[in-house]
């Protein structure tokens, strides 16, 4: 075997390992961030408050009685 074919199988092995070990990298990544977000929610949350809201008394209005008288032709 020459060093030229040597160099070539080393450049093939490196070429099919290389994506293979981006993608390692990637998944250890990603899963860090999640255990950093989920060891560490957001402060105070949210909180719901629930009311029940009774109608308000409507004012009286005021009461004028109208009459049109016409007178027939």
């Amino acid at each position: 075997m020459t060093n030229a074919q040597a160099r070539r199988r080393r450049r093939r092995r490196l070429g099919r390992l290389l994506p293979l070990l981006a993608l390692v990298v990637v998944f250890v990544v990603g899963v860090a961030v999640g255990e950093a977000l989920h060891d560490n929610p957001r402060p105070g949350g949210g909180q719901t408050i629930v009311r029940t809201l009774k109608p308000l008394a409507l004012l009286p209005t005021a009461t004028t009685n109208h009459t049109t008288t016409t007178s027939t032709p």
